[in-house]
């Protein structure tokens, strides 16, 4: 039997697959279902007595405290509701610091003395929930026996039911913290920062005249993912265990021809997106745009903008959504940054705004930017936010599997700096020499079309390679991972847009109580924000050397990898500044510092072990294996006295004594890598493990292009990516 059966007989599952008989009623409305299994205001509003209803919309619109007193109520009518969706069970849904989702399951049903049940759900259950937390990462804060932890019913992040084929769950966002009160979750800071965000653009609102109501951050992430057919996911190792392939020779045709981006959809994958885009509906997340990526294999959702609590709490419920109906077409979602070398890896694309009711969208330039001198100050407190805390902004998209992507012509580079455009560029230049009197307006597109209708044009273009880019009414910040949870780059935005907001709400204060003409006082704020954070504004090319060279004289960090990025979380400015805004205490800042340390440290060494196993297990036998059959033709030809071609067995041997060296010097660095999860070892990891594992790689992808086909096992790039 030769070797490459697994990968023969998954090509021909594939060509075998049968769609998944059709669930849904191919003319059902998407807007008879949206939010169909979420407990939202509109239910709530239906179930709830009067005066509970007011009091739940006050907390969730107002940021009013929650009143303990609604909660049994609230309870009650939350039970009934999603028992009579077929319900069992409740979780508390938390998000610790895995990244990832965690729920605990409990039943409605208590027993009761005469041998029967009953279903309870009461207030102090919705309230507040009690798992372990011993197993979580935390970084520090609690030692290994100490087990006890607390989720809390977050109320502005509705609760929903959950449809799975064995039961329905009614799950409650929830946030999870210790003993101590100290956070054990991305939810939990997430809160505290967009608290301190609002406290002081309300400020800076009420010093502009308005009466100040509730300003919140909104969150539009972008999700790029790559689907795979499953016969080849689990016939391949490295996808199985780490997410990514660790070998691979470079397909014939990857992405060159850009012909996969924007194309159409092929009729599997659009089958997936319409049985995804039915599950997020049901569930109140509002997908709005779906297309093909630029690499083979690779796609994009983009949902509607929200406000960023509740916008990272779907996103994570995106990424479990995609997973399981993608298992259901017969296909893997992978959300690793990088699953295949050589073609685009996948971001999560943060757009960012902020706002309230009454305001609108605090980041809207009008069609006069120069005139709105509110907008201008919004606008120049993100300038001051990024160039003041870049690093940290760094860090929070800082893990082993995004550094294969940063810093690559396919994504932001490391360089933290902010892309404005042709027109605010020009009205912040005209903002420095003393005032700004004139906008660039919008033209009209000339096509030369008679038939055609004149077409609006922007006054600036977009920057794909800017890390932080204003497109006309947010913020995009570009450096996220596709795997990573949208809510620690949201932290971190809604915590220097906090440091922002009060020094620009300080200055005008101060300048206005000594008698200073308030249009004055806002062009000295901005003249000044200007003068000490225009560094941070570039609208060139961030993938050129030369940025590289302008940005260090420019004094912008390049933090180019995650062990360079991390000792930020512990800096004295990092701490000093989310203490003063009660986001995080020195220890939970130290906390996030471990964990990632943690994080990268066991990531690199999974990845390691993997290739170890991989090219020792798979990769040499099957290279050696040719070798010897060319040996054998080479030793028969000579015995009957031909004259034999060696050159391919010089030309093969010499990349198995390569791979055999790098499986060498591999072995020996894991032997040699610290026990601890300290900077050290974490430097270790990528100056010594990442290079002897790139090592092996260069010469087993050798060897792909050289080994007789029917002697290799793993599935190739041009499978995998084309074969769908």
């Amino acid at each position: 039997m030769s070797a490459n059966k697994v990968r023969l007989q998954a090509m021909s599952d594939v060509e075998a697959y049968t769609p998944p008989a059709v669930t849904f009623d191919p003319g059902e409305e998407p807007g008879e279902i949206f939010g169909d299994n979420v407990f939202s205001l509109t239910v709530m509003q239906k179930r709830l007595p009067k005066s509970v209803y007011k009091s739940v919309v006050a907390t969730i619109e107002k940021s009013a405290p929650l009143d303990p007193l609604v909660a049994d109520a609230v309870a009650s009518a939350m039970k009934d509701w999603a028992m009579e969706k077929g319900a069992t069970h409740y979780a508390h849904v938390f998000y610790p610091l895995t990244g990832l989702t965690a729920e605990k399951h409990d039943s409605f049903l208590d027993p009761v003395g005469d041998g029967t049940a009953i279903a309870e759900f009461a207030g102090k259950t919705l309230i507040q929930g009690e798992p372990d937390a011993s197993s979580f990462p935390n970084g520090g804060l609690r030692a290994t026996f100490e087990a006890r932890g607390y989720t809390g019913w977050d109320i502005q992040s509705p609760a929903y039911v959950l449809e799975n084929p064995n039961g329905n769950t009614l799950c409650i966002p929830t946030i999870f913290i210790s003993m101590t009160g100290e956070a054990l979750d991305h939810k939990t800071p997430l809160l505290r920062s967009q608290q301190a965000m609002s406290v002081h653009a309300e400020r800076v609102l009420t010093l502009f005249g308005h009466t100040p109501e509730k300003v919140v951050s909104y969150c539009g992430p972008e999700q790029e993912y790559f689907l795979v057919d499953r016969h080849f996911f689990v016939a391949r190792p490295d996808l199985l265990n780490a997410g990514r392939t660790l070998f691979g020779a470079k397909p014939p045709k990857g992405q060159e021809f850009d012909d996969h981006y924007f194309g159409a959809i092929p009729e599997r994958v659009l089958g997936f997106m319409m049985d995804t885009e039915r599950e997020l509906f049901k569930l109140g997340i509002p997908a709005k745009t779906r297309h093909n990526e630029v690499a083979p294999g690779q796609f994009e959702v983009a949902p509607m903008f929200e406000r960023s609590n509740l916008a990272s709490d779907h996103q994570q419920l995106l990424m479990t959504t995609f997973r399981s109906i993608a298992k259901k077409h017969g296909m893997e979602c992978l959300f690793h940054e990088k699953p295949f070398a050589g073609v685009n890896g996948s971001g999560k694309h943060v757009n960012f705004s902020i706002g309230n009711g009454p305001q609108g969208n605090l980041l809207l330039p009008g069609d006069t930017p120069h005139e709105n001198a509110q907008f201008l100050v919004f606008c120049a407190a993100v300038i001051r936010a990024v160039h003041k805390y870049g690093g940290l902004l760094r860090a929070s998209v800082a893990s082993a599997s995004n550094d294969h992507r940063l810093g690559a012509n396919e994504a932001p580079p490391a360089i933290i700096s902010i892309f404005l455009g042709d027109q605010l560029a020009d009205v912040f230049d005209q903002v420095a020499k003393g005032g700004a009197t004139r906008s660039k307006e919008k033209g009209t597109l000339i096509i030369g079309v008679d038939t055609l209708p004149d077409l609006s044009k922007d006054p600036g273009d977009r920057n794909r390679t800017s890390p932080f880019a204003f497109t006309g009414n947010r913020f995009e910040f570009r450096a996220p991972g596709s795997l990573q949870t949208v809510a620690a780059p949201m932290v971190v935005i809604n915590t220097i847009m906090a440091e922002a907001l009060d020094f620009c709400a300080t200055t005008l204060e101060e300048a206005v109580a000594a008698g200073t003409d308030f249009d004055e006082a806002v062009q000295s704020l901005l003249t000044t924000i200007i003068a000490d954070h225009g560094a941070v504004i570039f609208n060139g090319n961030g993938y050129s050397d030369e940025w590289q060279v302008e940005a260090e004289q420019r004094g912008l960090k390049n933090l180019r990898t995650t062990v360079d990025a991390l000792p930020e979380l512990i800096s004295e400015e990092a701490i000093e500044l989310f203490s003063t805004y009660a986001v995080f205490n020195e220890r939970e800042m130290h906390s996030r510092y471990e964990v990632g340390l943690e994080q990268y440290i066991l990531t690199v060494g999974v990845e390691a072990n993997l290739t170890l196993e991989m090219g020792t297990t798979i990769i040499l036998p099957a290279a050696m294996r040719y070798q010897t059959e060319l040996a054998a033709n080479v030793a028969a030809l000579t015995a009957a006295g031909v004259e034999a071609d060696t050159s391919l067995l010089t030309t093969v041997s010499a990349p198995i004594a390569d791979l055999r060296a790098a499986l060498a010097e591999l072995g020996e660095a894991i032997a040699k890598e610290h026990e601890d999860e300290s900077l050290a070892t974490a430097t270790f990891s990528r100056d010594v493990v990442l290079p002897a594992m790139a090592a092996v790689r260069e010469a087993a992808d050798t060897l792909e292009g050289l080994v007789a086909d029917d002697l290799w096992s793993l599935p190739t790039y041009q499978e995998m990516l084309y074969v769908l």
